[in-house]
């Protein structure tokens, strides 16, 4: 039997699903090919939601000579060779490389000349976020789309269609699950009704379980999910739900990421998102990035659950983040005032603080500036009582 995810593979923009944004009546792909255009493009979305399929169709409806690359696997004399071919032709080649993400900085630098010309038209796909996975160069030469995982119901048309086709026995249950564990990926969708048919002249429920028991997920490796999961489980915890943000820490670890990863993110919150509200918040963060470390899952998980709970619960303050940004935008925008004499190195006008318990008034700036600014959240009252205290008693 041919496999059936190339047997029903889209053949032109009417058949893609679940990408009308893209390829609809009033979908932006339709006016590029009306104008026998097409502009390089990144394509990222999770697995099976169609990257290289429409890649394939935008070649056809062009009616472009298409080469398809991998990342992983192409060699910079195979690119030269093929842009080598079209030099002063009138048409262009659609190159399409897989997992765009993983290319070298050599094999970039080859490509990037070629794409600001317009010798060549690059489309690439990635599971990766390329606002985080690609170099600013690529960004910048090329457009980006977003592919949607595609939907439920047009999973289940298209196994539909096929299950008619093929004459397949199916029961209606056992629909239910391939669509549902699928998880908006039609090539592992079909790639599950395959192996069903294969294995039993009735597909059912406890077949398809016996080949596939668990949801298909994302990966938060490379997926975008690494990302929206990472972001979601952030803003829960700046928003003081606890177990929201355990939801998404428990998503986090069961998808496989890196725990190191995530104690890294949560150490960036305790001091953007906590700060001085809650001091013991960095420690606490810097503590579990050690642990986990050395740790590993399954153990990871439970500091990084007791990390969660604690900085969820903190009282929060941004000062430290706006401060700093504050000051830097300052220097960026040419503020730059020179160290004043008095505290200059070997400065013999410098005044020792300790010599006057502590504090003693003296010219630190040129000029009066002004970047911090207290929330007067947790313990950033107790240093502005302090900071109060040290400079009344001059």
């Amino acid at each position: 039997m041919q496999n059936l995810a190339i047997k029903y593979r889209p053949k032109n923009f009417n058949e893609i699903l679940s990408q009308e944004h893209l390829v609809g009546s009033r979908g932006i792909f339709r006016g590029f090919v009306d104008n026998n255009y097409f502009p390089n493009a990144i394509f990222y979305g999770t697995a099976g939601c169609g990257k290289t399929t429409l890649a394939r169709v935008i070649a056809k409806e062009l009616k472009w000579d298409f080469y398809e690359f991998n990342a992983t696997t192409i060699k910079v004399e195979e690119l030269r060779y093929v842009i080598k071919q079209y030099k002063g032709a009138l048409t262009h080649p659609l190159l399409f490389i897989d997992e765009i993400h993983r290319l070298t900085r050599n094999q970039e630098e080859v490509l990037l000349p070629f794409m600001e010309s317009g010798e060549i038209v690059l489309i690439g796909a990635s599971t990766a976020n390329p606002y985080y996975s690609l170099s600013s160069a690529f960004r910048s030469r090329s457009h980006l789309f977003k592919l949607n995982s595609i939907k439920d119901s047009d999973i289940k048309v298209l196994l539909s269609k096929v299950i008619e086709s093929e004459n397949f026995s199916v029961d209606d249950e056992a629909i239910e699950y391939i669509v549902k564990s699928s998880n908006g990926d039609a090539r592992g969708a079909l790639n599950l009704l395959e192996s069903a048919v294969m294995a039993s002249d009735k597909v059912t429920l406890d077949t398809l379980k016996a080949i596939r028991g668990e949801v298909l997920r994302d990966g938060t490796s490379q997926s975008d999910s690494h990302y929206e999961l990472t972001s979601a489980m952030i803003k829960s915890i700046r928003g003081s739900d606890i177990n929201a943000a355990l939801y998404y820490l428990a998503r986090l670890i069961s998808e496989g990421e890196n725990p190191e990863f995530i104690a890294r993110r949560l150490a960036i919150l305790a001091s953007e998102d906590i700060g001085n509200a809650n001091p013991n918040a960095l420690n606490l963060a810097a503590s579990t990035t050690t642990i986990v470390s050395k740790i590993g899952y399954p153990e990871a998980r439970i500091p990084l659950s007791q990390l969660v709970i604690y900085l969820a619960s903190s009282p929060k303050s941004n000062s430290s983040y706006r401060a700093i940004n504050s000051a830097l935008k300052a220097v960026e925008d040419g503020l730059i005032l020179s160290v004043p004499n008095n505290i200059k190195t070997h400065s013999k006008s410098y005044i020792y603080p300790h010599d006057f318990g502590g504090y003693v008034k003296q010219k630190y700036l040129e000029k009066e500036l002004q970047f911090y600014k207290s929330s007067s959240i947790g313990f950033e009252k107790t240093l502005n009582d302090w900071i109060e205290k040290i400079k009344r008693e001059e």
